[in-house]
């Protein structure tokens, strides 16, 4: 049986995926994703990753239980589709899109949706 290329290149694991947040991201919203209990939630949590897709991450809840969702999009993805524990997750900041994401999140002033 001869394997389709596109099966392989499937079931071959991501050696490196970037993946980016966008610019207004706050500084405590960066501090989060970017930790490596982050990364390694992340490893765990997605099977596959093609360019283009995006993934709606919880990032935390302040002090005062308001939570933070970040849209992370995946800009590109070395060797195959497949996340796996050995691979690497990099970060790179791409345009602002209202995120609105700092203490604000957390203040009776902040977003309302």
């Amino acid at each position: 049986m001869i394997e389709d290329p596109a099966d392989a290149a499937r079931d071959a694991f991501a050696e490196r995926v970037v993946v980016s947040y966008p610019a207004d991201l706050s500084e405590w919203g960066r501090f989060q994703v970017e930790k490596p209990s982050f990364r390694a939630f992340l490893r765990k949590t997605r099977d596959t990753a093609e360019a283009g897709d995006v993934w709606e991450e919880f990032v935390g809840v302040g002090c005062c239980g308001n939570t933070l969702d970040v849209p992370l999009r995946v800009e590109n993805v070395e060797g195959g589709s497949r996340i796996v524990d050995d691979t690497e997750i990099e970060y790179d900041v791409r345009e602002a899109c209202g995120i609105q994401g700092s203490w604000r999140v957390q203040s009776k002033g902040g977003p309302s949706s």
